[in-house]
């Protein structure tokens, strides 16, 4: 195992994760419960689901696109979703 590839994808990970959605979801969730364990490891099941999925397709995905035709699709992605958001009217439904 490369142990710099860990350190660096946990960091990367653990910075984009604070404030996310998900943080705040977990949050509110624990806010409402008596059980803040059954919170915490459903949502560090859910996370770690979604990693493994991601790892899973994005190899898969390496053996068919270089690396960097994949980051540049994913910038590009994050771009348009935020004018997208940006732009569209409050409240109006997809």
């Amino acid at each position: 195992m490369d142990v710099r590839t860990l350190f660096t994808t946990f960091g990367i990970i653990f910075l984009a994760e604070l404030g996310d959605k998900t943080q705040l979801a977990t949050f509110a969730f624990a806010t409402d419960t008596q059980s803040p364990l059954a919170v915490f490891l459903g949502s560090a099941g859910a996370l770690v689901l979604t990693s493994f999925l991601a790892v899973i397709f994005g190899s898969a995905v390496s053996r068919m696109v270089p690396g960097n035709y994949v980051r540049i699709a994913a910038g590009a992605l994050f771009i348009v979703m935020g004018l997208w958001m940006l732009l569209s009217p409050a409240g109006k439904q997809c």
